[in-house]
């Protein structure tokens, strides 16, 4: 094959898969990075939703520079991270641009620092704004998104609790011995001046210990001190005043002060989190240096027998660590400790709460959505394969003997028990399969029994299933708890197949999950696909059995109201119904089509009775 021809393949297989990647990000704020065919990051960029922004790259526009084609026309894949905001995938891009140093990276190449606030340990602490971080030097907050963000909760808190900016070196001793005076911003109301004693000691601590409390994102004191300072002025009739409380009010309300991506206590650690999905298993990595994530990577591992959480992570971090040729951290965070002896010489937490809980929270979020665009990719190159993977899952969790390839589900639909009908559904592989739907006109019930009709539904459907050989299905889905499923399975023990059939009633209200003669539910993940098929099936039975009975209703209160003219009987009622469907189609319609429904003498009836000259 020439070599171009090849090349022209080559590009063409590229740019389908970065489509496939493409279709499959989230729309949600995170970190992308363009790789080459090598697998070196080319580009690291943010966004605020990573489908739009990513998929602006693919798309041929005008604005797009020499730089932007040169590196689309080097990218091989795609890989992201997500985070919680847009200022954490600010802060996240920073680190992995500093860490990695892309090739088509020019912002944020240099090792600028993030914007912290500070305060001071003096004996009268300052509250400043500072880019570097020493633990010596106070308590630090942050860091922010950008230097506006950074000095606008500067402001505030020093506007709020009356914090000095001065840089006088104040101790009790001096300020007793009166060498200082006020300065403008004591005038202009923006500080108590403790440099005077106008403020204790004691006191000015304690508005620092506030403003402290208001940096670390605990609010509620501060909204209540604007709150009534807004109101205290609307009420004296000074509304410019109340005004900029309000404005203060609304920025401290828009306020975040901790991001999970960047911690200033956080030290160096890894974290891992891994997820099983029955003989596949996934694992997210995240580097954390000096509190700052500068890598997070996913790897998809496949299992020979089904293996515990533990020796899992134990067997993904080996593999993660060999893969990207570095070594474990001593500080580890893990959702489970590994097997006892493993790792020695590192320290491995399973946190609870705090940031290292947060950054956990983040692996695991990460984890399970590399999880869930895997799965639908395989999902659209390759059905039989995810059909395989589901059925299998759906066994495993719903502890089937055999995989529900084939499955139906029943429900009931009434008005005060008229018009009662039942409708069954059918899925193959997991799927709607509508040509196989069928509804019911309950026949031997009176009033409103719900069990009744579900008896005699299932008697119907599964006695002419016996009758004409017809394969049974794998598993059936009852629309309700206990109840249902008991006279359900009375119906299958009767027919003599209640051993070959396997059946599961689902609860409403809890999602519950009944088996028969077992009075405890089982509960399954709410985000899991097998909850997800079996309530999607059960909304589908309850859609197709609501639109029958509303068209059967629909039609009886026609046939009812029909019955009221004189000299039209039940032929000529189903002869209308079957032509012009509605009492609108029989009111629009031409006399003479009337005439060569019902004849003459009752089209004439018809046209005195609906009032209209049709």
């Amino acid at each position: 094959m020439p070599p171009l021809l090849m090349d022209n393949i080559k590009k063409e297989s590229v740019s389908s898969h970065l489509k496939e990647q493409v279709s499959l990000l989230p729309d949600m704020p995170g970190v992308y990075r363009f790789l080459n065919d090598e697998g070196v990051v080319i580009y690291v960029g943010k966004a605020k939703n990573l489908k739009k922004r990513v998929s602006s790259y693919f798309v041929a526009r005008a604005d797009h520079n020499r730089k932007v084609q040169a590196l689309v026309r080097h990218i091989a894949s795609i890989v992201h991270t997500v985070v919680e905001s847009e200022a954490d995938a600010l802060l996240l891009e920073n680190n992995m641009i500093k860490s990695l140093q892309p090739k088509y990276n020019i912002l944020l190449k240099d090792d600028k620092t993030y914007p912290w606030i500070a305060v001071t340990r003096d004996p009268y602490p300052r509250i400043i704004q500072t880019r570097r971080v020493e633990p010596s030097g106070g308590t630090y907050f942050g860091p922010y998104a950008s230097v506006a963000v950074q000095k606008n909760m500067l402001d505030l808190v020093r506007k709020l609790y009356m914090i000095r900016t001065c840089h006088l070196q104040l101790t009790p001793e001096r300020v007793a011995q009166g060498r200082f005076d006020v300065c403008l911003e004591y005038h202009i109301g923006n500080c108590k001046a403790p440099c005077v004693g106008r403020i204790s000691q004691s006191e000015y601590v304690e508005s620092v210990r506030m403003a402290m409390q208001t940096l670390r994102g605990d609010l509620r004191q501060a909204e209540e001190y604007l709150r009534g300072l807004m109101e205290k002025e609307a009420e004296a009739l000074r509304f410019e005043e109340a005004q900029r409380v309000k404005d203060r009010l609304d920025r401290l309300e828009n306020y975040r002060s901790r991001s999970v991506v960047v911690s200033a206590t956080g030290g160096n650690m890894d974290v891992f989190y891994p997820v099983i999905d029955g003989y596949t298993a996934y694992c997210n990595y995240m580097h954390v240096v000096s509190g700052a994530v500068i890598n997070s990577y996913t790897i998809e591992m496949k299992l020979a027998i089904e293996e515990d959480l533990e020796t899992v992570l134990s067997f993904a971090i080996d593999r993660i660590c060999r893969k990207l040729s570095v070594e474990l951290e001593h500080d580890v965070v893990v959702p489970v400790m590994p097997p006892e002896g493993e790792f020695e010489g590192h320290r491995f937490t399973v946190p609870l709460r705090g940031d290292k809980f947060k950054l956990l929270s983040l692996s695991e979020r990460n984890c399970r959505l590399y999880r869930l665009e895997r799965l639908k990719q395989i999902e659209k190159s390759d059905p039989s394969r995810h059909a395989d993977r589901l059925m299998e899952t759906m066994r495993r969790e719903l502890n089937l003997q055999r995989q529900p390839r084939h499955i139906e589900c029943f429900d009931n639909s009434n008005l005060q028990g008229t018009y009662p009908v039942s409708s069954c559904v059918v899925f193959r592989d997991g799927r709607p399969s509508k040509k196989e739907y069928r509804h019911f006109n309950i026949k031997s019930v009176v009033g409103i029994d719900d069990f009744a009709s579900m008896a005699e539904t299932l008697t119907r459907r599964y006695g002419r299933m016996i009758d004409e050989g017809t394969p049974l299905p794998d598993l059936i889905v009852v629309d309700g708890g206990k109840g249902q499923l008991s006279a359900a399975y009375g119906v299958l023990t009767n027919l003599g197949i209640a051993d070959k059939v396997q059946i599961v009633g689902l609860a409403k209200r809890l999602e519950e999950i009944f088996y028969p003669g077992d009075s405890t539910p089982l509960y399954l993940d709410k985000s899991g696909e097998t909850l997800k098929v079996l309530m999607h099936i059960r909304d589908e039975a309850h859609r197709f059995g609501i639109t029958f009975h509303r068209n059967k209703r629909s039609a009886g209160q026609i046939k009812s109201r029909l019955e009221n003219i004189p000299s039209i009987g039940k032929s000529s009622i189903e002869k209308l119904l079957k032509r012009f469907k509605s009492i609108k189609g029989i009111r629009e319609a031409d006399f003479d089509e009337l005439v060569e429904t019902v004849g003459k003498q009752r089209a004439e009836a018809l046209r005195n009775y609906l009032g209209q000259d049709v």
